[in-house]
């Protein structure tokens, strides 16, 4: 089976294009620094060709409010667009557990509204939810810091290693959910 995957050199698509592969799967790790720009829409043509499944685990350079609207409707209206032309079978796109109910959040919104654009395309699809990364723990942590202070809201989170996320993304894009 040949499969692209959107974002196949970051975090996730790194993990998720060596366990593909590792099951015999022809893989294509998509993104710029390879040619395929899912905002300008340059080499998806030829990266999609004869691909059976498309996963996208791409993320927005920027988590400005508009900016990450755009890139999250732009990809995906190209991708989608794409996918038809092409005629691949399936879409697997990565979101976050709870996405719809964090709409007061400028990522989260544009995130619903890639979730409604692969929903409302033809092309038949699974999204795959998934909670934070322990990777980002650090992060997080390094952003609520000032000084000798740690001011983190007052919610409860549930991490996931980026492994696990990658292998349940792999066994969706491969048919055994």
């Amino acid at each position: 089976m040949k499969a692209v995957v959107i974002g196949g050199t970051g975090l996730i698509g790194t993990k998720l294009v060596r366990m593909l592969r590792q099951h015999g799967h022809e893989v294509l790790a998509a993104s710029p620094a390879s040619g395929v720009n899912t905002i300008t829409g340059e080499g998806l043509t030829e990266a999609l060709a004869g691909a059976q499944v498309v996963v996208d685990v791409s993320n927005s350079p920027s988590f400005e409010d508009k900016a990450v609207m755009e890139f999250f409707e732009t990809s995906g209206r190209n991708l989608l667009a794409a996918e038809a032309a092409a005629g691949v079978g399936h879409h697997v796109a990565l979101s976050v557990v709870g996405t719809e109910r964090l709409s007061q959040s400028g990522y989260f919104r544009a995130k619903i509204a890639q979730e409604k654009l692969i929903t409302s395309s033809a092309i038949p699809y699974s999204i795959v939810h998934a909670t934070q990364f322990f990777e980002f723990v650090k992060s997080i942590a390094d952003a609520a810091t000032d000084g000798n202070a740690v001011r983190l809201a007052p919610v409860l989170i549930q991490p996931i290693a980026a492994e696990d996320v990658a292998r349940a993304v792999a066994r969706v894009a491969v048919g055994s959910r």
